[in-house]
């Protein structure tokens, strides 16, 4: 175990990002289910390495030097997921953020206290109210409001809800009107979204046009010329080139879609 708690120290924020990521774990936890994960995967891949160079008369330091490089490959990788899922759970929250805030500004709005309000928030729908949930289980245990709003801001994955919560946190501090900070800070939000959502439709129409060009005028045009050259040449055809042509444009398809899903901006309003 101390050679885990070793490399954790490699990791100083690992602790904040496994809070930020909700999972339940020490980093020393952590790293070790990786680094076992890690090895697991290596050895069987290894093993497959092995018999292909038996098959093929390599020398086996090609072997011990590819489980070293496949190891850290792999750990790399899954060392990484805490952080796709602190992204994944603030688009997750992104989408959600101005009906949250706009449901906690119209409680407050008629005259709710903040913690009766943060209570009816935290039994609301989609996902903020799990966040909600948190600051409220923590002023149950005994934290002061302050603190609560505070530990939420600090390990909050979205930065639209974290300046939500800072500017309520703020409100409290100087003791002055919730109210005024919150439907300050949802009107900014708003209108960044919107920006977002105008920045989206210039990018999309460049992108629709690349796809028009690589997805549908270049292969309909190169197969029809090349019908027409091959027929009057008299080439020979195999099916194997169709074959390929369709592997190629499911392959372009493929990776449009996921330019078109990963620019998407992350929206609700």
């Amino acid at each position: 175990m101390g050679f885990i708690e070793e490399i954790a120290k490699a990791y100083p924020d690992m602790k904040k990002k496994l809070k930020m990521a909700y999972i339940n774990m020490t980093p020393e936890q952590y790293l070790a289910k990786q680094i076992k994960n890690s090895l697991l995967i290596s050895v069987m891949l290894t093993v497959l390495l092995f018999f292909l160079a038996d098959k093929k008369g390599w020398p086996m330091i090609l072997v011990v030097l590819g489980f070293i490089v496949i190891f850290f490959g792999i750990y790399a990788v899954l060392i990484r997921t805490v952080d796709a899922r602190i992204s994944k759970r603030a688009k997750e929250l992104d989408m959600d953020v101005l009906f949250a805030g706009r449901f906690l500004l119209v409680k407050l709005s008629s005259g709710k206290p903040l913690l009766n309000s943060l209570i009816d928030a935290s039994k609301s729908y989609g996902v903020a109210k799990n966040y909600f949930q948190e600051i409220v289980r923590e002023i149950e245990l005994g934290a002061p409001l302050e603190e609560a709003l505070s530990n939420a801001t600090e390990y909050c994955p979205s930065k639209s809800f974290k300046r939500i919560l800072f500017q309520i946190t703020n409100a409290l501090k100087i003791g002055v009107d919730v109210t005024h900070f919150l439907d300050a800070v949802l009107d900014e939000i708003a209108h960044e979204q919107l920006v977002e959502i105008q920045k989206y439709g210039k990018k999309l129409n460049g992108l629709t046009l690349f796809y028009m060009l690589l997805a549908i005028v270049l292969p309909s045009l190169g197969v029809t010329l090349f019908s027409v050259v091959a027929s009057l040449l008299s080439i020979p055809v195999d099916i194997s080139l169709f074959i390929a042509l369709l592997i190629f444009l499911v392959a372009i398809n493929f990776i449009f879609i996921t330019v078109f899903k990963s620019a998407r901006p992350v929206v609700n309003i």
